[in-house]
């Protein structure tokens, strides 16, 4: 490859790493991609693309093909974990790297199955980050948080397909065409591994609900030199009657810190909220006129 530019070389590189390794699924209603998870016969997909179906079909790049069993399905996240059947039957997994690593402007490399054509491989860079996306169904109301938004072009069809930096590491499983030249992938990091843990051992995920809309917004300069803190998330909503109501907290307020940790955006509060915080006590620290206020929440189950 001697010939190639130095982008050239990249993009190639992480194509040939990784085409092998996303499949093309048909499910019962509808088709995707999905990524080689685990050693142990893992697929992971996005939850649109296996809908309500039980079972479905994998074909690799190479023309063989597996049986998969839907081992469970999160809709919030839009992730579905999938089981090959035998499991020895797929390709090595991939390799995982950390969305929570990305910033804008990054090349990332997009492969996937869209409108039938297998192998398929897009770049771009990374867009923007800390998107929302409104979710596909059975979720009403809900929004997939902090989704990468890129240019590498995506199709019916890449869903549940691989987005990867330059290294060939998976950071995201793509899960949406946002309009003319935008695309929305699922970031993979920490809170991943969480839902796909979850999704092997209960084959669904048990949320704690607060109750909250909030967007990112700076700390005043007074307040920050003060306590350190520049950024945090601002409450838009408190939902009437939630858990976060109930504790006191208000529109307007601004959350640094929840479960003791620092919060700088949406994100920072889901990671709190899995199956352990239903109805234990959650620490929340805001900024509310200039002062520091400290109150305690339970949550509820998310239904």
């Amino acid at each position: 490859m001697d010939e190639l530019d130095s982008y050239s070389r990249t993009v190639s590189t992480v194509a040939a790493e990784l085409i092998g390794r996303v499949a093309a699924v048909r499910m019962r209603r509808g088709s995707g991609s999905a990524v080689v998870f685990s050693a142990d016969g893992e697929l992971l997909t996005n939850a649109h693309v296996v809908g309500d179906a039980p079972r479905g079909r994998a074909e690799f790049v190479d023309g063989s093909e597996v049986a998969v069993r839907v081992v469970g399905a999160d809709a919030l996240s839009d992730l579905a974990l999938l089981r090959a059947e035998p499991a020895g039957a797929l390709p090595d997994p991939v390799r995982l790297g950390d969305a929570d690593g990305l910033v804008v402007g990054q090349l990332v490399v997009a492969v996937g199955n869209p409108l039938g054509l297998a192998g398929s491989v897009t770049a771009g860079v990374v867009s923007a980050l800390g998107r929302s996306l409104p979710t596909r169904s059975g979720s009403a109301g809900r929004v997939v948080e902090d989704v990468i938004q890129t240019d590498a072009a995506l199709n019916p069809g890449n869903s549940g397909g691989a987005l990867a930096d330059s290294r060939a590491r998976v950071v995201g499983i793509n899960t949406a065409v946002a309009g003319v030249g935008l695309g929305l992938a699922v970031p993979v990091n920490s809170t991943t591994l969480r839902i796909v843990d979850a999704l092997r051992a209960h084959g669904r995920v048990r949320r704690a609900y607060l109750g909250v809309v909030g967007t990112p917004a700076p700390v005043p300069a007074t307040v920050a030199d003060r306590y350190g803190r520049r950024s945090g998330l601002r409450l838009v909503e408190v939902i009437a009657g939630s858990p976060a109501a109930r504790a006191g907290l208000r529109a307007g307020d601004l959350v640094l810190d929840v479960g003791r940790q620092p919060v700088h955006d949406a994100q920072g509060i889901q990671r709190q909220l899995f199956g352990d915080a239903i109805g234990a006590p959650l620490p929340v620290t805001v900024l509310r006129n200039g002062a520091m206020v400290d109150v305690i929440a339970v949550p509820s189950e998310l239904a």
